[in-house]
């Protein structure tokens, strides 16, 4: 009995070990990317990034938790606006500020999550001229603390955080184009 209690917590230890130092090769910050190319002009797509009012339009998150609670605050749009949410556990709790948005070329974010994991990112999107339409790059970064880099042992954020930018991109082109 002693001898497969020993042995138990041997591989306890070992899967331990084997995790914790998986974890600490992970980077110190995380950077997530995607883009799409929408058939309309910078000046018709920005406003529909620079004012969280109209997030519901095309962010991912905005349906996630029908009855999540919304507060707009600071400037109407642009920079100095500001938006919070509390939603369930699927949408957690935060706030963004917008802190630059040049007319038509980019809105930068400041990002905080607050529920269920604290963190502080940066979120940005960029507004190109490409043809006869705009390449809108969503990205988000930030640093990892070393429980994120537990999590990133487990979970891909890229591919989980970059699924979910995708699907904004793309409903992003159906509220421009339509």
């Amino acid at each position: 009995m002693l001898k497969v209690l020993a042995a138990v917590i041997a591989i306890i230890v070992i899967a331990l070990a084997v995790v914790l130092i998986l974890a600490s090769t992970k980077p110190d910050t995380f950077r997530v990317e995607r883009s799409a190319v929408i058939k309309a002009s910078p000046e018709n797509i920005f406003p529909l990034i620079a004012d969280f009012h109209q997030w519901g339009r095309w962010s991912p998150y905005e349906t996630r938790d029908p009855a999540m609670k919304r507060t707009y605050g600071g400037a109407e749009r642009g920079k100095g606006a500001t938006y919070a949410w509390e939603g369930d556990s699927n949408i957690g709790t935060g706030h963004m500020e917008i802190l630059d948005a040049p007319a038509s070329q980019n809105v930068v974010i400041k990002l905080d999550f607050l529920k269920p994991f604290e963190a502080h990112n940066t979120a940005e999107f960029t507004l190109q001229p490409q043809g006869d339409g705009t390449r809108v790059t969503w990205t988000m970064q930030g640093p990892t603390p070393f429980i994120g880099k537990i999590m990133h042992v487990f979970i891909n954020m890229d591919r989980m955080v970059g699924t979910d930018f995708e699907a904004g991109l793309a409903n992003l082109r159906k509220a421009v184009e339509s």
